[in-house]
């Protein structure tokens, strides 16, 4: 942040706005600031088709756009309102530095603009972490509403939070998903209560270095007022709650797989139990569902599960409404997803675990796997993941760009599991890879997608990837059938 900081309550009348990247926070952000007086500048790196098309609304309301021209500040920009995946090294960034000018993210402008039409604004349940965010956010939406509470789950989720604080449907309370780049640029963020879910390596080209990265998945719990949510699992997450500067009285609440201590919750004999919110913590354990309620019941989801009761219960949600809330929760498409059974092997599509950290916990939720793998490595190193894998793999099946990386790491850690190495990238190899799996597999094996890869070599998105092998079992079902 520059010198020049902005004040909570802004008189956006004539302020020199600029918006840094259209899409689906630059647009909203852009209508926003003009909606209340402020003259924005609307700077984008693309000249495309689709960006003159916005450009072309933009510019009707008399906002002013300028197209292939990200890196240059506008003059007399006195903010810089920027889209949550642009570099912090960016020259547009780096000018507005020199300059003394603030930037905010759009979370940060959503934090700022909430209540500013007189109603009393919601507070935030937030929620980071490297893996499990959009699941632990839906999980504690589906919570929120069993209690009766008007929510949403709002954020990087894919729901504008700008819609959602200005939007004419008033909230309860917002459960909000927060990425390392969204919590880089919102400075002022003070959430009710807040959890980092785990922390690993990803996306430190945008960060620069893992402490960096760290450091801003734990702006989430700055100023919380209740509850600093922490993986007892990962002391990464509870160093971050330890160098929070949170209001007086707020509570560090551990989460657990294990029987849980006083102040966290855990699982015993099957259980998810409360040790926190509850009279008297060093004595009592309040249940609030079983294992077989969390779909699907992998050890990951469970912790996922346990995050978003624990953020529930700082908010005072009964018991009874976090059983049903986590009856109620069906998970995305690509997540853990059960396709099929075939011959007595299971056919399972997490197609999102796009990298090593998520992989893991994918892996670990099965006992015996003929695991399709591989994809565009983003940097990543497979050695701990193959190590930490191998009494569990049947038999591997690798595709993708990057995947002589993971076939390396299976020479040196997993040299006795048998690897099929399709030197393929067309869109055809999945049909190949599962029939391949289906050959390596044996009655009670899972055959896992879980790629610990982005998709992007050969598929749209991780979605596509996840359809292909999803349609590539099914057309195997109805052969077998």
């Amino acid at each position: 942040m520059g010198s020049q900081e902005v004040s909570s309550t802004v008189d956006w009348q004539g302020k020199h706005v600029t918006v840094a990247g259209l899409g689906v926070s630059g647009i909203p952000a852009a209508r926003a600031l003009h909606e209340r007086g402020a003259l924005v500048t609307v700077v984008n790196d693309g000249d495309d088709e689709r960006a003159r098309a916005q450009a072309a609304e933009l510019d009707a309301l008399g906002i002013t756009v300028r197209l292939g021209d990200g890196a240059t500040l506008p003059p007399s920009t006195e903010l810089v309102v920027t889209a949550p995946g642009w570099q912090p090294d960016k020259p547009l960034f780096l000018a507005a530095a020199e300059a003394g000018v603030p930037v905010w993210g759009d979370v940060e402008l959503a934090w700022r603009l909430r209540g500013d039409d007189g109603r009393e604004p919601a507070p935030w349940l937030a929620v980071t972490g490297t893996n499990g965010k959009t699941t632990t956010v839906r999980m504690l939406a589906s919570i929120l509403e069993a209690a009766g509470l008007r929510t949403a789950a709002v954020g990087n989720i894919g729901v504008s939070l700008l819609d959602a604080v200005l939007g004419e449907r008033e909230y309860d309370v917002l459960a909000v998903e927060l990425s390392s780049y969204q919590l880089h640029w919102a400075p002022s963020l003070r959430a009710h209560s807040a959890a980092v879910l785990n922390l690993a390596p990803d996306h430190l080209d945008w960060h620069g270095s893992m402490a960096a990265y760290a450091a801003d998945k734990g702006r989430v719990y700055e100023g919380n007022t209740v509850a600093c949510v922490y993986n007892a699992a990962d002391p990464a997450t509870e160093d971050l709650v330890r160098e929070a500067d949170v209001e007086e009285g707020c509570r560090a609440i551990g989460f657990t797989l294990g029987a849980p201590g006083p102040s966290q919750l855990g699982v015993v004999d099957g259980i998810l139990v409360d040790r926190a919110f509850v009279a008297n913590r060093q004595k009592q354990a309040q249940e609030l569902a079983e294992v077989t309620d969390v779909d699907p019941p992998a050890p990951h989801n469970i912790a996922n599960a346990l995050a978003a009761a624990a953020l529930a219960r700082a908010f005072g949600v009964e018991p009874a409404a976090v059983r049903d809330g986590l009856r109620a929760f069906r998970p995305d498409a690509h997540r853990i997803e059960h396709v099929a059974d075939i011959d007595e092997v299971r056919y399972v599509d997490d197609s999102k675990a796009t990298n090593t950290h998520a992989t893991e916990a994918s892996l670990a939720a099965y006992d015996s796997i003929v695991w399709i793998a591989g994809g565009l490595a983003k940097g990543a190193t497979f050695d701990d993941l193959v190590t930490g894998a191998a009494k569990r793999l049947r038999g591997v099946v690798l595709i993708g760009a990057d995947r002589a990386l993971i076939r390396e790491a299976l020479t040196r850690h997993a040299p006795e599991v048998p690897v099929v190495d399709l030197d393929r990238t067309d869109t055809g190899a999945m049909s190949e890879a599962v029939a391949r799996a289906a050959e390596l597999a044996r009655p009670g094996d899972t055959v896992l997608l879980a790629p610990a890869c982005a998709s992007m070599d050969m598929f749209t998105n991780y979605n596509k990837r996840g359809e292909a092998f999803a349609d590539a079992v099914r057309a195997r079902a109805d052969e077998s059938a």
